[in-house]
């Protein structure tokens, strides 16, 4: 297939369950490029065998990571995936077809839709799983990631146009998985927390849940997702409280800081 001067950048931490079918989606990238976070399982060697340069970096956080990756590319136009997302036959060659238009104009970046398989089959109405928005295709002169050590987000100025066929996004292959996602997550979120001196607001709490709770199931229709729509709506809800009340526990106890960086590492969990 002729390839495209596009760099594919994905980061990972023992991903060999996934990075192939990830690699193997976007076979029009002139390069492949994963920055890998000192994985201890075949992680290195599946990417190597599947086309993929790959570079070992320290954990950053994911802004940071995701910038540092964007330095290693050897072309200026990026697309970003996690190991866990690949291309449907759809996008890639809508993307085959209207990457070198876009190319050659001044847009910063791409707006890309993802939809999410959970629990094994796609998600059909749960709005932030069906068509959601995201920037994952960039000229690396005009975008930036910030520097979150979680939930980071594309920067450009400028129009961006918008793909229509999505990528998929397998999401947590099971609940277990999930949980200790949520650890992660919090950890850094409240890191980020604790660095900008947050207040704590320890009251918000329940009513951060209920709300958290109902925006998803009723107003971003997962109640219309069944069993599926409340698990996945609960876990959002308790995810959102958790990070509140383990912030808590952080200003009230400074040494809970280490000693939880410690166990997380200990379980694989933190980086």
């Amino acid at each position: 297939m002729p390839t495209l001067p596009l760099s594919l950048a994905v980061i990972t931490h023992n991903e060999a369950d996934n990075i192939a079918r990830c690699l193997d989606s976007v076979p029009f990238a002139a390069e492949k490029l994963v920055v890998d976070s000192g994985s201890d399982d075949a992680t290195v060697a599946i990417a190597q065998a599947h086309g993929a340069r790959v570079v070992q970096q320290d954990w950053l956080g994911f802004g940071a990571q995701r910038n540092f990756a964007t330095t290693q590319c050897s072309h200026d136009w990026i697309l970003v995936l996690d190991a866990d997302e690949y291309l449907t036959p759809e996008l890639a060659a809508e993307l085959q077809q209207r990457l070198p238009q876009l190319m050659a104009s001044d847009a910063p970046a791409a707006w890309l839709r993802r939809s999410t398989i959970y629990m094994g089959a796609p998600m059909r109405w749960y709005r932030p799983a069906v068509g959601e928005r995201l920037a994952r295709l960039y000229h690396r002169e005009r975008a930036r990631w910030t520097d979150a050590r979680v939930h980071e987000s594309l920067r450009f100025d400028g129009i961006a146009p918008t793909l229509r066929a999505p990528f998929n996004h397998v999401n947590n292959p099971t609940l277990v998985h999930k949980q200790l996602k949520v650890l992660r997550y919090s950890e850094l979120k409240c890191r980020d927390w604790l660095e900008r001196g947050k207040p704590v607001r320890m009251w918000q709490t329940p009513f951060v849940y209920a709300l958290a709770f109902l925006k998803d199931y009723l107003f971003r229709l997962a109640c219309l997702d069944g069993w599926r729509g409340f698990i996945i709506a609960h876990t959002a809800a308790s995810y959102a409280a958790y990070k509140r009340l383990r912030y808590y526990e952080m200003r009230h106890n400074p040494e809970s800081v280490a000693r939880a960086a410690h166990i997380l590492t200990h379980h694989g969990i933190d980086r």
